[in-house]
């Protein structure tokens, strides 16, 4: 029997073609799409990095133009003989330094008369534009009377105002008139300026100066806090570096897996996401008020300091030590090393690019730290010089770059706001100097395998 539901055999060849192969080269309306997800991808990428190029560069032109007035400043330089019967009449009077301040007006006058030019003025005027140079002359003298009789050039720095209207920041439309500037003071500045009796110069003082009242913006300087941070640093590299590193080592090498070292593991990664306010309440409840250490040294700036310090670098080494390949510990082993010699001989030494940068980076953001310094009372007026000696270097009261920068930024008078934006510059010329320290140290001791 046949089943009748099968079509019927035919001997006649089929109509229909063979599918044909793709070609590897054709593309396809999918591999399109991807190809342009892949595109728009790359774009978005190369966007962000313009933005954020874009962003970094008007941050530094901010920083620059901002800062770049703290490095300069105003003088007048006037140049004048003192008389020995000057120097006695001036001595034997009653207010002395006002006496003083009677001779360098007469010195400024026929200074200006010798080139043509005859202003009136009086002593407000000069106490506006520098002060009260009396004092300085005095002291001056009284340290080396050997100068008597002879032509003396004196340097004295303007007022901040008169910087400011040198620089360009103040104007006589924008200012009015105060204690402390006159409109018609600014027609004295001028001509003193045509007769290069004020110019600008650069600001050592800046560089090499401590914090100054708040009165005094032109004396301000920077000096002071860059040692204050300098011995800080020091403290928190001798104590976050061999401790940070010998935690990790164990941790990560010796440690058994439980829930004790879970514990550890995870109290460590919480550490380092803590606010650094919570690190100064810290340092002021156990430094301070606990150990009695001295309020607003280096030293508790340090310790501090290295608290916050420590879960970054025993996160960065750890990560080092894991990086380092498991044959490393396996043919050290195997050639009869014990296992501390494992570690300390080839482990610890191919981790080391690794274990420098997180320490170097950790410096870097522990020196920007503000907050643990101002509730320890590292603050800026506190620094009045710098320190007699190394170990008075940790124990005397001293300020830091960023507590220094904040106090200048609270202060009123713009010119202390021009000081910021100076230690902003100065701060990240030492940022931007650890960072390449840690890429050299990266270079030197970086191994392949």
């Amino acid at each position: 029997m046949t089943d009748a539901t099968l079509p019927p055999a035919t001997s006649e060849p089929s109509s229909a073609k063979p599918a044909q192969p793709k070609s590897l080269y054709a593309i396809d309306e999918l591999t399109r799409k991807r190809n342009a997800a892949e595109k728009r991808f790359q774009a978005y990428g190369i966007g962000a990095i313009g933005i954020g190029l874009f962003f970094l560069v008007v941050l530094a032109i901010a920083i620059i133009s901002e800062g770049i007035p703290a490095f300069t400043k105003t003088i007048v330089e006037v140049e004048f003989t003192l008389t020995q019967e000057q120097y006695d009449q001036a001595e034997g009077q009653l207010f002395k330094t006002k006496a003083y301040e009677q001779i360098f007006i007469g010195a400024l006058q026929g200074q200006l008369e010798e080139k043509g030019l005859d202003v009136p003025f009086d002593a407000s005027t000069i106490e506006r534009i520098v002060g009260k140079p009396g004092g300085d002359i005095r002291s001056f003298f009284k340290a080396d009377e050997s100068q008597l009789g002879q032509p003396v050039s004196f340097e004295l720095a303007a007022s901040s105002r008169v910087d400011g209207y040198i620089n360009g920041r103040v104007t006589r439309e924008n200012m009015t008139d105060s204690r402390f500037l006159q409109k018609t003071d600014l027609d004295l500045v001028d001509i003193l300026v045509e007769a290069s009796i004020i110019r600008s110069v650069f600001n050592w003082s800046f560089i090499t100066g401590a914090d100054s009242g708040v009165d005094n913006p032109g004396g301000a300087g920077i000096g002071a806090s860059v040692i204050g941070s300098f011995f800080m640093m020091l403290v928190v590299l001798f104590l976050s570096l061999p401790i940070g590193v010998a935690a990790s080592i164990y941790l990560e090498e010796f440690a058994p897996q439980n829930k004790f070292t879970d514990l550890i593991e995870v109290n460590i990664s919480n550490l380092a996401a803590v606010p650094s306010i919570v690190f100064g309440i810290l340092g002021l409840a156990v430094f301070i008020q606990f150990m009695h250490l001295p309020q607003s040294a280096p030293l508790v700036g340090g310790l501090v300091l290295t608290l916050m310090t420590l879960p970054t670098i025993i996160i960065s080494t750890r990560a080092s030590l894991k990086a380092v390949p498991p044959s490393i510990r396996d043919a050290a082993l195997g050639v009869g090393a014990s296992k501390m010699q494992a570690i300390f001989h080839h482990v610890l030494p191919l981790a080391m690019p690794g274990i420098l940068t997180g320490t170097i980076i950790g410096l870097a953001q522990a020196l920007g730290e503000t907050a643990p310094l101002l509730l320890i009372g590292m603050v800026g007026f506190v620094a009045r010089g710098y320190p007699d000696g190394f170990v008075s270097g940790f124990l005397d009261p001293n300020s830091a770059m960023p507590a220094q920068i904040y106090t200048w930024a609270a202060r009123a008078d713009y010119a202390f706001y021009e000081k910021a934006w100076g230690g902003i510059i100065v701060l990240l010329i030492f940022l931007l100097t650890m960072n390449i320290l840690a890429i050299i140290l990266r270079r030197r001791f970086e191994r392949r395998w």
